[in-house]
This record gives structure tokens, sequence and C-alpha cells, in this order.
């Protein structure tokens, strides 16, 4: 995001737009009410519950929290000791709101969803109702799953590809469902490479479907479909074995982003021109007007500029990914590897053998599959051509619309103002009702009634939670 403030002062308003009203000027969000004393290590989602207390998913301390109204004291609900009752899970899971003011935690590792009470405490287990599609269900920038006005669970699906030699769904190829691809490699079989002779990497789709599913039946439908960034990927192994997957980056893509409000109804936010798409509760749909926004036009030279920025950034990412790969192993980064399918990019997960065939025989169990790479090396950053920048800056990126509980869509425009994002808040009729401007630094993890907003705030030793309000809300 910070990125795009290279765009701004670049941009050439366009003329096309300029009889477009000008969207209202932003306003900062008030006043931090409470902050936690305890860190986490982030804060993916904040559930509200009555009585002010707030249900707090720490993807990276592996951990739900339950604070109460003051964010000073809370219990655990889940965390990470396997001997106990309520463990969290082998990777990042996921919290959604269920039905009242229950809560449903994912364990894509497990396959399951654990109801949470309002009290925090744990009930039945359920089976995830597409196991492919267990990551889809943990918040990010795939967006944020919820229930709609039937009580179907809707979320965005991954692209179902299929990875093997010849291409995608080759003969005898290992396959990949959902947005996980494996990999099937015989580490020290001469000739092999590491890779299975004439495997290729699929085109990927650059529309992903968000869909309903009801947990009792299974059935699944399409609400729509929503644009993703382009996936480019292709990977080569060098003659001593080791693995170089070169992904090509859009870092400006026009996307589309989507949200299911407070009564279930769910917007689909275009980036194209900045409308919203409406499947009301009653299943009818409807399309409000385009929403007021600063267009910026982009000509050769601020594309240039920001390709060459967006790659010192990227490099910069990529140098700390590989000093973890070296501090550790045999293992994936977690951010590289949460944080992809978090995105909806595929999730590389590498099967190595100890020797040939011949070395092991023929009736030979296998061994365990393992999560590391072998051997493999972050490759050079690669990004698009200038040229492939769209003419006019996107309004927002993928996963920047989240609804609060009053009713409105909070969309993460690409706007930055003193180091912090500018939020668009629409109605429940398509309405731009006001503009905040987020202090630097803070991300927003969920919201309460009456405009109460609960952040996440990086300190030097970790993330804070804190609780303000937007001005001018009326308190519940």
């Amino acid at each position: 995001m910070r990125l795009l403030s290279v765009i701004a002062l670049a941009a050439l308003a366009s003329p096309a737009l300029a009889q477009q009203p000008k969207p209202p000027a932003p306003r900062p969000l008030g006043a931090v009410e409470a902050k936690s004393v305890e860190l986490l290590g982030a804060v993916s989602t904040a559930r509200a519950l009555p009585g002010g207390k707030v249900l707090v998913n720490d993807i990276i301390g592996r951990r739900v929290l339950l604070f109460e109204k003051d964010l000073a004291t809370f219990t655990v609900v889940a965390d990470t000791t396997p001997a106990t009752g309520n463990a969290y899970s082998g990777r990042a899971g996921g919290l959604i709101a269920y039905r009242g003011d229950s809560s449903l935690f994912v364990d894509p590792q497990a396959l399951s969803m654990m109801l949470i009470d309002p009290a925090g405490k744990l009930g039945r287990v359920m089976s995830i109702p597409r196991p492919n599609e267990a990551q889809a269900l943990v918040a990010g920038n795939g967006g944020i799953p919820g229930f709609d006005a039937q009580g179907r669970l809707v979320y965005r699906a991954p692209p179902q590809l299929r990875f093997g030699p010849g291409g995608p769904g080759g003969p005898g190829g290992p396959g990949g469902a959902g947005n996980q691809v494996r990999v099937e490699a015989n580490r020290g079989e001469p000739g092999r490479g590491g890779l299975p002779a004439g495997f290729q990497m699929p085109d990927f789709p650059d529309t992903n479907a968000v869909v309903r599913v009801e947990l009792a039946t299974r059935k699944l439908d399409t609400v729509s479909f929503v644009k993703v960034p382009k996936f480019k990927m292709s990977m080569t192994t060098d003659t001593s074995g080791r693995m170089m997957v070169a992904p090509t980056i859009h870092p400006l893509p026009q996307v589309d982003d989507w949200a299911v409000l407070a009564d279930g109804s769910i917007a689909v936010i275009r980036g194209l021109d900045y409308h919203i798409d409406w499947i009301k509760g009653d299943g009818s749909r409807v399309s409000t007007e385009r929403l007021p926004f600063e267009w910026r036009q982009l000509n050769d030279s601020s594309k240039a500029v920001f390709i060459d920025s967006a790659r010192v950034a990227m490099e910069k990412l990529r140098e700390n990914a590989q000093r973890q790969m070296a501090e550790n192993p045999g293992r994936m980064p977690p951010a590289m590897a949460e944080g992809a399918a978090m995105a909806g990019a595929p999730v590389m997960i590498f099967r190595t053998e100890g020797g040939p065939p011949a070395a092991r025989g023929a009736d030979a169990p296998r061994p365990r599959d393992q999560t590391g790479p072998m051997n493999f090396q972050m490759p050079a950053i690669k990004l698009v051509e200038p040229n492939e920048l769209p003419d006019y800056a996107p309004p927002f990126n993928q996963g920047a619309a989240r609804a609060d509980m009053d009713g409105n869509v909070w969309v993460r425009t690409s706007i930055i103002m003193n180091g912090g994002p500018i939020y668009d808040v629409i109605s429940g009729e398509g309405k731009l009702v006001d503009r905040v401007s987020l202090p630097a630094g803070r991300v927003i993890a969920g919201f309460g009634k009456g405009g109460v907003v609960y952040m996440g705030v990086r300190e030097a030793t970790g993330v804070r939670l804190e609780q303000a309000r937007r001005v001018g809300s009326t308190q519940p």
C-alpha cells in the first residue's frame, strides 16, 4: 500500500472522470479508547461479543484469545499446546462469525470447524464442507468468510488446478486440488533434476468464484465471479537438483473484492469502475452507481517509477525470506507459505524421496511427506513490464473490503494520508457516507456496534490490539 503513494506524487487527474462528484474529505478515526496489555504476533480477525468483549485470532502466535472490554485482561480459548484440550492448529486458523454471538474456529490442518460460544467455551466440532478448500476459510486477501441470510457459508473459492507431466491434469501426474499444489520428486535419482519429466506449470485464471455452501447438505452454488491478480509461475531445476520457482508479479493489479454484511447480504465491489453489485438476503440482485473516487492517471514515466519502487520493496522481502530459510533449513518461511495461501496463490508442497527407486526397492515403503523444500533457493524478483500496468491506479487492492456491524462496507483505498490508509465507508444502499483516515501502522481487524473499530498496531516486540470509534457514530 505504501508504494501507491509514489503514484500519487506523479499522477494526473483524469479529464474523462472530472465530472464525477468529489468524495467527502477524509476524517481521522476517533481517539483510542482501549489498548491491549498483551502483545500478539498478529491480529487477523477481531470478533465483537456482548458486553464489549472481543474474540481475537492471532495467526502468528497461533492463539485465540477472549479479551475483556478494557482489553487489559483475557482468557485463552485456543493455544498451540497439543497436550491441552484447546489446541489451536499446526498452521494459521480462521475465525468466522456464526449464528447469534457464536463463532467458528477453522482448523485447515485437521479439516474441522470448532464452535465457540459467546463465553469463549469450545463446543461441538464440524467437518469443513469442502476439504480441498479449507485454506480459503482462513481470512486474508481472499476475503472474510461469513454467512448469508439463509445460513450458507460464503467464501472465495480457490482455482481448481492440476499439475503434472505434460501440463495441467497430465496423465499420471501428481494432482493438486484447490490452491494446494503437490510436486513429487526423487532426490538423488539421476536425470530427474528434482521434478517429474515434462512437468509444466498451468495457466492460472484471473477470476475466482465467490461461492456459498449449506453446511448440512454441502450443496454449493456460485454467488459471483471476482477478478483476482493474474498469477504467473515457472519452475526449473539445475543439474545439482536445486529448484527455482520464478513468479512474475503484478504489483498494481486491477481486482474486485467482496464482503458479507451483518444482515447476510453480499457486496461485490468492482475495481474497474468502483461500483457495487449486491446480492440481497432475499436473493435479489441490484447494482448501485459508481462511487466517487479521485482517479489517478498513470503515464509511462510514473509506471516506470512505480515498477522500480516495487522491485526495491519486494527484493527486501525476498532477502528476508531467504534468511528465514537459512535459519530454518528444510522449512518454507511461514510468511511465504501462509501469506500466499491466504492471498489465493498456490501453496507449493514438496515431497522428496530418499533415493532412486532401484535403491529403495519396488516394494519399499514410501517416506513420509515433508513440507519443506529441498535445496530451495528464492528466485530473483520478476515484475511485469511497465506497459502492463493499468492506465489508472486502481481504487483498491485485494483484501480491501470488510463489513462492520452497522450495515456498512469499509474499503481500504489506494490513497495514503500521513502514512496511513484511507477507508471509504459505504452504506447498504451503495452510498459513500464517510471517509476515514487511519493512523500510520494500523490495520483494521474487526468492528463492534456503534462505530467501534478494532485494529492491530505493530510495535518493536509484537502487535497490540487497539479499540477506537468512528467519529459521529452513535454508541449502542
